[in-house]
Protein backbone atom coordinates (compact mmCIF):
# COMPACT_ATOMS: atom_id res chain seq x y z
CA UNK A 1 0.00 0.00 0.00
CA UNK A 2 1.22 3.51 -0.85
CA UNK A 3 1.39 5.44 2.42
CA UNK A 4 2.07 8.79 0.72
CA UNK A 5 -0.72 11.20 1.64
CA UNK A 6 -3.10 12.14 -1.17
CA UNK A 7 -4.04 15.74 -1.93
CA UNK A 8 -7.20 15.39 0.18
CA UNK A 9 -5.35 13.78 3.09
CA UNK A 10 -2.68 16.48 2.99
CA UNK A 11 -5.38 19.14 3.08
CA UNK A 12 -6.97 17.41 6.09
CA UNK A 13 -3.61 17.33 7.88
CA UNK A 14 -2.90 20.97 7.15
CA UNK A 15 -6.37 22.06 8.22
CA UNK A 16 -6.10 20.33 11.62
CA UNK A 17 -2.54 21.60 12.10
CA UNK A 18 -3.57 25.19 11.37
CA UNK A 19 -6.60 24.96 13.67
CA UNK A 20 -4.41 23.96 16.60
CA UNK A 21 -1.62 26.37 15.71
CA UNK A 22 -4.12 29.21 16.05
CA UNK A 23 -5.81 27.81 19.15
CA UNK A 24 -3.11 26.65 21.55
CA UNK A 25 0.24 27.57 22.99
CA UNK A 26 1.84 26.27 26.21
CA UNK A 27 0.02 28.81 28.39
CA UNK A 28 -3.36 28.18 26.78
CA UNK A 29 -2.90 24.42 27.19
CA UNK A 30 -2.34 24.87 30.93
CA UNK A 31 -5.41 27.09 31.23
CA UNK A 32 -7.66 24.63 29.42
CA UNK A 33 -6.27 21.70 31.45
CA UNK A 34 -7.50 23.38 34.63
CA UNK A 35 -11.08 23.79 33.41
CA UNK A 36 -13.77 21.35 34.48
CA UNK A 37 -13.77 19.42 31.20
CA UNK A 38 -10.07 19.78 30.48
CA UNK A 39 -10.66 20.60 26.80
CA UNK A 40 -12.20 23.37 24.69
CA UNK A 41 -15.84 23.20 23.59
CA UNK A 42 -15.08 25.86 20.96
CA UNK A 43 -12.44 23.69 19.30
CA UNK A 44 -14.78 20.69 19.62
CA UNK A 45 -17.39 22.59 17.58
CA UNK A 46 -14.73 23.52 15.02
CA UNK A 47 -13.69 19.87 14.72
CA UNK A 48 -17.33 18.91 14.12
CA UNK A 49 -17.82 21.65 11.50
CA UNK A 50 -14.74 20.50 9.58
CA UNK A 51 -15.85 16.84 9.63
CA UNK A 52 -13.09 15.53 11.86
CA UNK A 53 -15.43 13.99 14.45
CA UNK A 54 -17.24 11.97 11.79
CA UNK A 55 -14.23 10.94 9.72
CA UNK A 56 -14.88 7.19 9.77
CA UNK A 57 -18.69 7.40 9.74
CA UNK A 58 -20.37 6.69 6.36
CA UNK A 59 -21.71 9.71 4.51
CA UNK A 60 -25.33 8.50 4.69
CA UNK A 61 -25.05 8.56 8.49
CA UNK A 62 -23.68 12.10 8.65
CA UNK A 63 -19.94 11.41 8.39
CA UNK A 64 -17.13 11.76 5.88
CA UNK A 65 -16.72 8.07 5.03
CA UNK A 66 -12.94 8.17 5.44
CA UNK A 67 -10.64 5.34 6.51
CA UNK A 68 -7.89 4.40 8.94
CA UNK A 69 -5.24 6.53 7.20
CA UNK A 70 -7.32 9.68 7.69
CA UNK A 71 -7.89 8.86 11.36
CA UNK A 72 -4.15 8.29 11.87
CA UNK A 73 -3.35 11.53 10.03
CA UNK A 74 -5.60 13.53 12.35
CA UNK A 75 -4.29 11.77 15.46
CA UNK A 76 -0.70 12.61 14.52
CA UNK A 77 -1.64 16.29 14.41
CA UNK A 78 -3.43 16.05 17.75
CA UNK A 79 -0.27 14.53 19.19
CA UNK A 80 1.87 17.27 17.65
CA UNK A 81 -0.33 19.96 19.23
CA UNK A 82 -0.73 18.08 22.54
CA UNK A 83 -4.44 18.58 21.91
CA UNK A 84 -6.66 17.64 24.88
CA UNK A 85 -9.91 17.25 22.90
CA UNK A 86 -11.19 13.63 23.19
CA UNK A 87 -11.50 12.95 19.45
CA UNK A 88 -10.46 9.30 19.79
CA UNK A 89 -12.25 8.41 23.04
CA UNK A 90 -15.49 10.32 22.56
CA UNK A 91 -16.00 10.18 18.78
CA UNK A 92 -13.87 7.82 16.68
CA UNK A 93 -13.92 4.69 18.85
CA UNK A 94 -17.59 4.79 19.98
CA UNK A 95 -18.70 5.45 16.39
CA UNK A 96 -16.56 2.62 15.02
CA UNK A 97 -17.96 0.21 17.59
CA UNK A 98 -21.56 1.10 16.76
CA UNK A 99 -20.83 0.75 13.04
CA UNK A 100 -19.56 -2.81 13.56
CA UNK A 101 -22.85 -3.98 15.03
CA UNK A 102 -25.32 -5.93 12.92
CA UNK A 103 -27.59 -2.92 12.36
CA UNK A 104 -25.66 0.39 12.42
CA UNK A 105 -28.69 2.35 11.22
CA UNK A 106 -30.42 1.54 14.47
CA UNK A 107 -27.92 3.94 16.02
CA UNK A 108 -28.34 6.66 13.40
CA UNK A 109 -29.29 9.34 15.94
CA UNK A 110 -26.20 8.67 18.06
CA UNK A 111 -23.89 8.55 15.04
CA UNK A 112 -25.27 11.78 13.61
CA UNK A 113 -24.92 13.38 17.04
CA UNK A 114 -21.26 12.31 17.25
CA UNK A 115 -20.54 13.75 13.78
CA UNK A 116 -22.23 17.03 14.70
CA UNK A 117 -20.30 17.30 17.97
CA UNK A 118 -23.55 17.22 19.97
CA UNK A 119 -23.15 13.72 21.44
CA UNK A 120 -20.10 12.13 23.05
CA UNK A 121 -19.62 8.46 23.77
CA UNK A 122 -17.14 6.37 25.74
CA UNK A 123 -16.18 2.71 25.60
CA UNK A 124 -16.17 0.93 28.97
CA UNK A 125 -14.32 -2.34 28.53
CA UNK A 126 -11.48 -2.44 31.05
CA UNK A 127 -12.01 -3.61 34.62
CA UNK A 128 -9.89 -3.29 37.74
CA UNK A 129 -6.88 -5.59 37.62
CA UNK A 130 -6.93 -5.96 33.81
CA UNK A 131 -3.71 -5.51 31.90
CA UNK A 132 -3.39 -5.64 28.14
CA UNK A 133 -4.09 -7.95 26.35
CA UNK A 134 -6.21 -9.70 28.98
CA UNK A 135 -9.78 -8.53 29.57
CA UNK A 136 -11.69 -10.65 32.05
CA UNK A 137 -15.10 -8.90 31.72
CA UNK A 138 -16.79 -9.73 35.01
CA UNK A 139 -19.69 -7.32 34.49
CA UNK A 140 -22.90 -9.32 33.98
CA UNK A 141 -26.04 -8.67 31.93
CA UNK A 142 -29.48 -10.06 32.75
CA UNK A 143 -32.50 -9.91 30.47
CA UNK A 144 -35.47 -7.94 31.78
CA UNK A 145 -38.97 -7.42 30.46
CA UNK A 146 -37.99 -4.36 28.45
CA UNK A 147 -34.31 -4.90 27.76
CA UNK A 148 -31.23 -5.65 29.85
CA UNK A 149 -29.83 -4.90 33.27
CA UNK A 150 -26.07 -4.56 33.91
CA UNK A 151 -24.22 -5.08 37.18
CA UNK A 152 -20.49 -4.61 37.66
CA UNK A 153 -17.71 -2.02 37.50
CA UNK A 154 -15.60 -0.54 34.71
CA UNK A 155 -12.22 1.06 35.23
CA UNK A 156 -10.28 3.79 33.40
CA UNK A 157 -12.97 4.87 30.96
CA UNK A 158 -11.25 7.51 28.85
CA UNK A 159 -13.16 10.83 29.04
CA UNK A 160 -16.05 8.98 30.63
CA UNK A 161 -16.62 12.01 32.85
CA UNK A 162 -18.19 13.97 29.98
CA UNK A 163 -19.83 11.16 27.99
CA UNK A 164 -23.50 11.18 27.04
CA UNK A 165 -23.56 7.41 26.63
CA UNK A 166 -21.36 4.37 27.26
CA UNK A 167 -20.72 1.22 25.25
CA UNK A 168 -20.18 -1.41 27.91
CA UNK A 169 -18.90 -4.98 27.62
CA UNK A 170 -20.64 -7.56 29.80
CA UNK A 171 -21.32 -11.28 29.91
CA UNK A 172 -24.60 -12.97 29.05
CA UNK A 173 -24.62 -16.54 30.38
CA UNK A 174 -20.81 -16.46 30.29
CA UNK A 175 -20.50 -15.12 26.74
CA UNK A 176 -19.27 -11.57 25.98
CA UNK A 177 -21.74 -9.01 24.65
CA UNK A 178 -21.94 -5.24 24.07
CA UNK A 179 -24.48 -2.80 25.51
CA UNK A 180 -25.48 0.83 25.21
CA UNK A 181 -26.01 2.62 28.53
CA UNK A 182 -27.25 6.21 28.74
CA UNK A 183 -25.26 8.45 31.09
CA UNK A 184 -28.45 9.40 32.96
CA UNK A 185 -29.57 5.80 33.55
CA UNK A 186 -30.53 5.04 37.19
CA UNK A 187 -28.12 2.61 38.76
CA UNK A 188 -25.08 4.07 37.00
CA UNK A 189 -22.52 5.82 39.21
CA UNK A 190 -19.72 7.87 37.63
CA UNK A 191 -16.50 8.68 39.51
CA UNK A 192 -14.36 11.20 37.55
CA UNK A 193 -10.56 11.33 37.78
CA UNK A 194 -7.62 13.26 36.32
CA UNK A 195 -4.65 11.42 34.87
CA UNK A 196 -0.98 12.50 35.23
CA UNK A 197 -1.01 13.77 31.63
CA UNK A 198 -3.89 16.15 32.48
CA UNK A 199 -6.55 14.13 30.69
CA UNK A 200 -9.93 13.17 32.13
CA UNK A 201 -11.67 9.88 32.68
CA UNK A 202 -14.08 8.03 34.95
CA UNK A 203 -14.64 4.79 36.79
CA UNK A 204 -18.15 3.35 36.42
CA UNK A 205 -20.28 1.36 38.83
CA UNK A 206 -23.37 -0.35 37.40
CA UNK A 207 -26.02 -1.58 39.81
CA UNK A 208 -28.82 -3.11 37.74
CA UNK A 209 -28.46 -0.27 35.26
CA UNK A 210 -30.82 -0.40 32.27
CA UNK A 211 -29.10 -1.10 28.95
CA UNK A 212 -29.78 -1.81 25.28
CA UNK A 213 -27.87 -4.58 23.55
CA UNK A 214 -25.66 -3.74 20.58
CA UNK A 215 -26.21 -6.80 18.43
CA UNK A 216 -23.02 -8.23 16.93
CA UNK A 217 -22.25 -11.66 15.52
CA UNK A 218 -18.92 -11.95 17.33
CA UNK A 219 -18.65 -9.31 20.07
CA UNK A 220 -15.14 -10.41 21.07
CA UNK A 221 -13.90 -10.04 17.48
CA UNK A 222 -15.58 -6.63 17.21
CA UNK A 223 -13.88 -5.42 20.39
CA UNK A 224 -10.49 -6.71 19.19
CA UNK A 225 -10.89 -4.88 15.86
CA UNK A 226 -11.93 -1.66 17.57
CA UNK A 227 -9.05 -1.99 20.02
CA UNK A 228 -6.67 -2.37 17.07
CA UNK A 229 -7.98 0.88 15.57
CA UNK A 230 -7.57 2.59 18.93
CA UNK A 231 -3.99 1.45 19.27
CA UNK A 232 -3.04 2.33 15.68
CA UNK A 233 -4.48 5.81 16.33
CA UNK A 234 -2.51 6.10 19.58
CA UNK A 235 0.68 5.08 17.77
CA UNK A 236 0.08 7.90 15.27
CA UNK A 237 -0.59 10.36 18.10
CA UNK A 238 2.64 9.31 19.81
CA UNK A 239 4.62 9.81 16.60
CA UNK A 240 3.20 13.33 16.22
CA UNK A 241 4.08 14.11 19.83
CA UNK A 242 7.60 12.70 19.40
CA UNK A 243 8.23 14.73 16.25
CA UNK A 244 7.24 17.94 18.01
CA UNK A 245 9.20 17.08 21.16
CA UNK A 246 12.31 16.50 19.07
CA UNK A 247 11.77 19.75 17.16
CA UNK A 248 11.47 21.71 20.42
CA UNK A 249 14.61 20.04 21.77
CA UNK A 250 16.67 20.73 18.64
CA UNK A 251 15.53 24.37 18.63
CA UNK A 252 16.43 24.73 22.29
CA UNK A 253 19.92 23.31 21.89
CA UNK A 254 20.42 25.40 18.77
CA UNK A 255 19.65 28.60 20.65
CA UNK A 256 21.54 27.97 23.92
CA UNK A 257 25.21 28.76 24.16
CA UNK A 258 28.06 27.51 26.34
CA UNK A 259 31.66 28.68 26.08
CA UNK A 260 30.52 31.04 23.35
CA UNK A 261 29.09 28.38 21.02
CA UNK A 262 25.67 26.78 20.53
CA UNK A 263 25.09 23.45 22.25
CA UNK A 264 24.37 21.60 18.99
CA UNK A 265 28.00 22.09 18.00
CA UNK A 266 29.13 19.77 20.82
CA UNK A 267 29.72 16.33 19.37
CA UNK A 268 28.26 14.39 22.30
CA UNK A 269 24.97 16.32 22.14
CA UNK A 270 24.85 16.07 18.34
CA UNK A 271 25.21 12.28 18.61
CA UNK A 272 22.37 12.10 21.13
CA UNK A 273 20.13 14.12 18.82
CA UNK A 274 21.03 11.84 15.92
CA UNK A 275 20.01 8.82 17.99
CA UNK A 276 16.67 10.50 18.78
CA UNK A 277 16.05 11.20 15.09
CA UNK A 278 16.56 7.49 14.39
CA UNK A 279 14.15 6.48 17.16
CA UNK A 280 11.45 8.80 15.84
CA UNK A 281 11.92 7.51 12.30
CA UNK A 282 11.67 3.89 13.50
CA UNK A 283 8.45 4.68 15.34
CA UNK A 284 7.01 6.55 12.35
CA UNK A 285 7.82 3.70 9.96
CA UNK A 286 6.24 1.04 12.18
CA UNK A 287 3.20 3.24 12.82
CA UNK A 288 2.69 3.67 9.06
CA UNK A 289 3.10 -0.08 8.58
CA UNK A 290 0.43 -0.92 11.16
CA UNK A 291 -1.88 1.76 9.73
CA UNK A 292 -1.50 0.41 6.19
CA UNK A 293 -2.20 -3.18 7.29
CA UNK A 294 -5.37 -2.15 9.14
CA UNK A 295 -6.48 0.04 6.21
CA UNK A 296 -6.19 -3.00 3.94
CA UNK A 297 -8.58 -4.91 6.19
CA UNK A 298 -6.10 -7.22 7.87
CA UNK A 299 -6.18 -7.68 11.64
CA UNK A 300 -2.71 -8.98 12.45
CA UNK A 301 -2.01 -8.97 16.18
CA UNK A 302 1.73 -9.57 15.71
CA UNK A 303 2.19 -6.65 13.31
CA UNK A 304 0.29 -4.44 15.75
CA UNK A 305 2.51 -5.58 18.62
CA UNK A 306 5.67 -4.95 16.60
CA UNK A 307 4.53 -1.41 15.88
CA UNK A 308 3.47 -0.74 19.45
CA UNK A 309 6.70 -2.16 20.86
CA UNK A 310 8.79 0.23 18.77
CA UNK A 311 6.54 3.19 19.57
CA UNK A 312 6.73 2.39 23.30
CA UNK A 313 10.52 2.13 23.18
CA UNK A 314 10.94 5.33 21.19
CA UNK A 315 8.46 7.26 23.33
CA UNK A 316 10.10 6.36 26.63
CA UNK A 317 13.64 7.11 25.45
CA UNK A 318 12.71 10.32 23.66
CA UNK A 319 10.73 11.70 26.61
CA UNK A 320 13.58 10.91 29.01
CA UNK A 321 16.26 12.38 26.76
CA UNK A 322 14.28 15.52 25.90
CA UNK A 323 13.89 16.40 29.57
CA UNK A 324 17.59 15.81 30.25
CA UNK A 325 18.73 17.80 27.23
CA UNK A 326 16.69 20.76 28.45
CA UNK A 327 18.40 20.68 31.83
CA UNK A 328 16.50 21.97 34.85
CA UNK A 329 13.79 23.67 32.82
CA UNK A 330 12.76 20.31 31.36
CA UNK A 331 11.10 19.16 34.59
CA UNK A 332 9.18 22.37 35.28
CA UNK A 333 5.42 22.47 34.85
CA UNK A 334 5.68 25.75 32.97
CA UNK A 335 7.73 24.27 30.14
CA UNK A 336 5.90 22.20 27.55
CA UNK A 337 8.48 19.44 26.99
CA UNK A 338 7.58 17.82 30.30
CA UNK A 339 3.93 17.76 29.25
CA UNK A 340 4.86 15.97 26.03
CA UNK A 341 6.86 13.42 28.02
CA UNK A 342 3.90 12.82 30.34
CA UNK A 343 1.58 12.27 27.39
CA UNK A 344 4.02 9.85 25.77
CA UNK A 345 4.25 7.83 28.98
CA UNK A 346 0.45 7.73 29.22
CA UNK A 347 0.17 6.48 25.64
CA UNK A 348 2.79 3.81 26.35
CA UNK A 349 0.77 2.57 29.34
CA UNK A 350 -2.42 2.51 27.28
CA UNK A 351 -0.75 0.66 24.42
CA UNK A 352 0.22 -2.13 26.79
CA UNK A 353 3.87 -1.46 27.55
CA UNK A 354 7.05 -2.99 26.21
CA UNK A 355 7.05 -6.22 28.22
CA UNK A 356 3.49 -7.16 27.22
CA UNK A 357 4.28 -6.81 23.53
CA UNK A 358 7.58 -8.64 23.86
CA UNK A 359 5.69 -11.50 25.51
CA UNK A 360 3.15 -11.45 22.67
CA UNK A 361 5.90 -11.65 20.03
CA UNK A 362 7.91 -14.25 21.93
CA UNK A 363 4.85 -16.48 22.14
CA UNK A 364 4.74 -16.63 18.33
CA UNK A 365 8.48 -17.00 17.73
CA UNK A 366 8.06 -20.47 16.22
CA UNK A 367 6.00 -18.97 13.37
CA UNK A 368 8.90 -16.82 12.08
CA UNK A 369 11.27 -17.82 9.32
CA UNK A 370 14.07 -15.85 10.93
CA UNK A 371 14.64 -14.05 14.24
CA UNK A 372 17.31 -11.37 14.61
CA UNK A 373 18.38 -10.44 18.12
CA UNK A 374 19.57 -6.87 18.50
Amino acid sequence: MDVTLSTEQTALRDMVRELYRRSYDAERLREVAETERGWSTEIWRALAETGVLGLAVPEDLGGAGAGVVEVATVMAELGRALAPEPVLDAAVIPADLLLRGEDPRRWRELLEGICAGETRGAVAHEERGDRWPHRRVRTTAVATGGGWSLTGAKHLVGHGDSADFYLVSARVDGDPALFHVDATTPGLSISPYRSPDRRRGAHLRLDEAAATRVEAREPSAVMRRVERLEQVALCAEAVGAMEETLRITVDYLGSRKQFGTVLTSFQALAHRLADLHILVELARSMSLYATAVLEDGADDLLIASRAKLQVCRSARTLGHEAIHLHGGIGVTDEYVVGQYAARLMAIEARLGGQMEHLDQLAGAVDTYDRVILG
